[in-house]
């Protein structure tokens, strides 16, 4: 089977019940959004595991998450089925609360900076959030809503918690 179809060459897409629409249409972003997520996720995990920071439950976590999201993605795509769930949610928040068990209390806002890995987990973090937004123009439903937003916290405190144990000092916001 050959990767190319040349249906898309004139702008069009499928969605996963068939119905063709513009690669510009709202839900082409969203998924596309979640979809370079998963990408940069994936270059994430790729750098945890060159890193002098090696952290193996981020990775398997982080997995975990990439198969969450191509779920998601498959439930933007208008495939039926329940994609996303409650416990998918109370899961990451798990993750969240034990890693906040270890970082020092946040005091003021912090720069996205750091070692690689860390800007990896702050780039994530803004690409999970712009996919939030485009979901919300969509009206996904409350568990989808709850899953990105969660994946986003969580790669916040990922990336406090690799700064932490690095000994790296996070850089605060200076207000002019």
């Amino acid at each position: 089977m050959a990767i190319y179809t040349k249906t898309g060459d004139k702008g069009e897409t499928s969605l996963a019940n068939g119905e063709r629409i513009s690669k510009a249409d709202a839900r082409i972003e969203a998924y596309g959004t979640v979809d370079e997520l998963n990408s940069w996720i994936g270059l994430l995990r790729a750098g945890l595991k060159t890193s002098a920071i090696r952290f193996q439950p981020a990775d398997e976590q982080l997995s975990w998450m990439q198969n969450r999201l191509f779920n998601l993605g498959a439930a933007l795509s208008l495939a039926p089925g329940e994609w996303v769930s409650s416990a998918d949610v109370q899961q990451i928040e798990v993750w969240i609360d034990e890693m906040q068990a270890i970082v020092p209390k946040l005091h003021a806002f912090i720069l996205p900076a750091g070692s690689e890995c860390v800007a990896r987990c702050q780039i994530c973090r803004t690409i999970c959030r712009r996919a939030e937004r485009k979901m919300i123009a969509l009206g996904c439903s409350d568990e989808a809503m709850q899953l990105m937003n969660r994946i986003s916290d969580y790669l916040f405190v990922l990336a406090r918690y690799l700064g932490y144990e690095n000994d790296e000092k996070e850089e605060t916001w200076k207000r002019d």
